[in-house]
């Protein structure tokens, strides 16, 4: 047990490492960036550029231009030509920079109160679709891998003890080939990307709402199929292990029928904490949900991806990675890196407490086991 706690508390203080240099990186960073941005005005590279500060309050004011050649010309003497040339050039330039001011004004921001408002109820919004998406997920795919292995478990007793040879009428044909076909559409959705999903549905549904964000999430990218396989590879090789024999002997139920009182009931499989005390499946469960638990941490990282993709490619406004998008195009590139500091929090705090998930059900089977 004190090895256990020992390798936990290596791991926080990893995990705490992580956060912290990130955190350094990504700051001096933005640091680099602010000093870039206010240092730009510095470099002078011809003689109208470094005239660009001259106080002129309206550039097409025929009495402030003439004013503004008479002075060059008091500065510098004997360079009339050279001065009327450089004036026009400099009016120019400064009309020029006045209206990409004006025009890109909406465009440029920075990290301000207000800012830091609206990027938090972005942030906050962003963690409740990913934590609804990730009960939803984990909940799916306990419920698939389940629902796959009893109905195998099934197929298989029944091959067995039915030796009757079987005919098949043109109805059962049809029916095999439609659910067939209809499963094949089910995989079809479940492993398409999100975007392809929503735009085919994108005139009949609100796509800018958060239920259609969290559906999207949830059936889409193959996050679902994925890990519900990787369960059922779980409780695959549980089921063939030696402890198997050892519970039978302690006369659990070892029936998968839905309609026997020692099999498993179609509630059990479905309700969502899973429990399936005195038959030999509860500890192929556990089992199976215990190597599962290590898992969490890349589907997490799989599932932020497929969000930030979701509200890119659809352009959902008012979302978190859209809005990192947006100041991405617009080269605010201090709320970009914000952003990327909050998404890497979230990573990071999954990552923590999925160790510390794995650290309890770690202790206690080894509570068990003593």
């Amino acid at each position: 047990m004190q090895t256990g706690n020992k390798i936990m508390r290596s791991k926080i203080i990893e995990h705490i490492s992580g956060l912290l240099f990130v955190t350094a990186v990504l700051l001096l960073a933005m640091f680099a960036y602010y000093s870039t941005k206010s240092g730009k005005s510095r470099h002078q590279e011809s003689r109208v550029e470094s005239l660009i500060d001259v106080p002129v309050s309206n550039i097409r004011d025929p009495f402030q231009r003439a004013l503004l050649k008479d002075v060059m010309n008091i500065f510098y003497p004997d360079q009339a030509d050279l001065n009327a040339a450089t004036t026009k050039d400099l009016l120019q330039k400064k009309e020029d920079l006045f209206n990409k001011k004006l025009q890109q004004s909406h465009l440029q921001e920075q990290l301000s109160i207000s800012k830091f408002t609206r990027l938090g109820g972005m942030f906050f919004k962003f963690i409740f679709v990913y934590v609804i998406v990730m009960v939803f997920t984990y909940y799916g795919v306990q419920t698939l891998a389940i629902w796959r292995f009893v109905s195998h478990k099934q197929h298989l007793y029944h091959s067995l003890h039915d030796t009757r040879k079987k005919k098949y009428s043109w109805r059962d044909i049809f029916t095999r080939l439609s659910v067939s076909l209809l499963k094949g559409i089910m995989h079809f959705i479940l492993f398409c990307p999100a975007y392809v999903i929503a735009y085919s549905i994108r005139t009949e549904f609100n796509t800018d709402s958060i239920i259609f964000m969290i559906l999207l999430a949830v059936i889409s990218n193959g996050l679902l199929v994925m890990y519900s396989n990787k369960f059922y590879a779980f409780l695959t090789a549980e089921s063939r292990k030696g402890y198997i024999d050892t519970a039978i002997v302690k006369n659990l139920h070892t029936s998968f029928d839905f309609n026997r009182p020692d099999g498993i009931s179609l509630k059990s499989i479905f309700k969502p904490v899973k429990n399936f005390n005195g038959h030999i499946f509860e500890h192929i469960f556990r089992n199976a949900r215990f190597q599962y638990l290590s898992t969490i941490k890349e589907q997490a990282s799989f599932l932020i991806t497929g969000l930030v993709i979701i509200e890119m490619a659809l352009n959902i406004h008012g979302y978190l990675n859209y809005e990192m998008l947006r100041q991405i195009l617009y080269k605010n590139y201090d709320i970009v890196i914000f952003i990327i500091l909050g998404i890497f929090y979230v990573v990071k705090l999954t990552e923590i407490l999925t160790d510390l998930l794995t650290h309890r059900e770690a202790m206690k089977y080894e509570n068990r086991q003593a």
